[in-house]
């Protein structure tokens, strides 16, 4: 298969084909191109979490995404567009860092938004981190705070699996990789995630609705690429940035500046976090 955008878009669109195999193709070219024949962990980096990737050791190599077999340019300000292939730090273990995440609200349909989580799995990895930058329903969390995922609340009425297929999402976000990241940082709070569609941010009504039932968070990614995680085989770690207070609790009124803004003063901070997480998975 060619690493070229339009063919690889149709490929995995096309509703005759197994999305597995488009996973599968891209991880064989990733293999070709990196020199690296299995990736360990994976890891989404979300809005304010994109430096994480230069503290986990040595990028042996780094591919424009768009090359790589069923993955696109990003389309969002703040996410990288480029997939590396890092050796971590101390280790003999590699990393798998997907800059380019596709949302839902992009259009570009389910197989898209969960293929590069299938795409780890393809390449070897046994567990995933997913990142985000999202609002927070805590105002004791205020801008630049990272809160570990202990559940989801997935309000886009879609799954990424297809037909009857079951899978079981009890303790979906690993109890033992959140136990591990409080090993790095005792003081870190749990919190559930709810994803809306978006691209529109929540109205007050609606994060007044997310919190009664249950949530904590909300924001417009990562439930579908847990469930295909899981659905995959890998172990899952959701970690969420607090780039702003959600619409109600937040005194002024929402923006994307906010967010890329309150990631960038964050970003040293959570991506050291994250690194060393990541080198104990």
């Amino acid at each position: 298969m060619s690493a070229t955008t339009d063919h690889d878009t149709g490929h995995l669109d096309d509703p005759t084909t197994d999305p597995f195999d488009v996973a599968r193709s891209a991880a064989h070219h990733l293999a070709q191109v990196t020199g690296i024949e299995r990736h360990h962990v994976a890891l989404v980096l979300g809005s304010g979490w994109g430096a994480a990737a230069e503290l986990l050791g040595e990028t042996v190599a780094e591919i424009p995404s768009h090359e790589i077999p069923g993955f696109s340019a990003p389309a969002v300000a703040g996410h990288v567009g480029t997939t590396r292939s890092v050796r971590i730090a101390g280790t003999d273990r590699y990393a798998l860092v997907l800059g380019s995440r596709t949302h839902l609200y992009e259009g570009k349909g389910v197989r898209r938004v969960v293929h590069g989580v299938r795409t780890a799995a393809a390449a070897g990895a046994t567990s995933v981190v997913l990142t985000n930058g999202c609002g927070g329903l805590n105002p004791a969390w205020g801008a630049g705070t990272p809160v570990l995922l202990s559940d989801h609340i997935n309000l886009t009425a879609t799954s990424p699996l297809e037909g009857a297929t079951f899978v079981d999402l009890t303790d979906l976000y690993s109890p033992r990789l959140r136990a591990l990241a409080r090993e790095v940082d005792a003081g870190l709070d749990e919190g559930v995630y709810v994803q809306f569609r978006g691209p529109h941010y929540e109205t007050p009504a609606e994060v007044r609705m997310a919190g009664r039932m249950g949530g904590d968070l909300v924001g417009m990614s990562t439930t579908l690429e847990a469930i295909a995680a899981r659905h995959a085989g890998l172990e899952v770690l959701g970690i969420s940035l607090v780039t702003n207070l959600a619409a109600g609790i937040s005194p002024t009124p929402l923006s994307h500046e906010e967010v890329l803004e309150a990631g960038r003063a964050a970003g040293p901070r959570i991506s050291a976090l994250l690194a060393e997480i990541t080198r104990r998975i």
